[in-house]
């Protein structure tokens, strides 16, 4: 089985010019999402993780599996005014404009050992943003753990020196 047989692209979301990848029939499949969720483990090696952090919304569906099959907690990354307590923020550039993200000023620890985890790895502004908040706590990043790295748009590049992994790559 390849998972990739499971990922759809979508011409022109969300917005003209823009393939997305599609993980929605991936979550569908018992077998495939199963499948997916062995592929993401086995791509962390041997390492000591305090922390799984997932990114909203798609980060969601592996982060807390992976948290849990490593004896880890896991921390959401949101959207602004979705979490109830003290946030920090940081705006990120995207492949088709700029956002930003928060997380709980308490939900990383000085010294925490970090698995980031999200969906896809394209330009790499999500992923730089949430590791600069990260780093900001005091955890330290061993890992960014992507489902699909589009590495075409080189988003590597905005992750200097940090270990990426990728179940698959286009």
């Amino acid at each position: 089985m390849q998972i990739s047989d499971y990922i759809r692209d979508i011409q022109d979301f969300p917005k003209e010019g823009i393939t997305f990848k599609d993980i929605t029939p991936l979550l569908g499949d018992k077998t495939a999402f199963a499948k997916a969720e062995e592929i993401l483990y086995t791509l962390v090696p041997e390492l000591a993780i305090d922390v799984v952090v997932g990114i909203e919304a798609r980060g969601f569906f592996y982060g807390p599996l992976l948290a849990k099959r490593l004896n880890a907690g896991f921390v959401p990354v949101r959207k602004p005014n979705k979490l109830p307590y003290t946030t920090i923020k940081k705006e990120y550039d995207l492949e088709y404009g700029t956002d930003v993200l928060e997380m709980h000023s308490d939900a990383i620890k000085p010294g925490d050992k970090v698995l980031l985890h999200d969906d896809v790895l394209a330009t790499g502004g999500t992923a730089a943003a949430v590791v600069a908040m990260i780093e900001e706590l005091g955890g330290e990043v061993v890992q960014c753990n992507f489902i699909i790295e589009l590495d075409f748009l080189n988003g590597r590049s905005k992750l200097p020196g940090k270990h990426v992994a990728a179940a698959i790559t286009y």
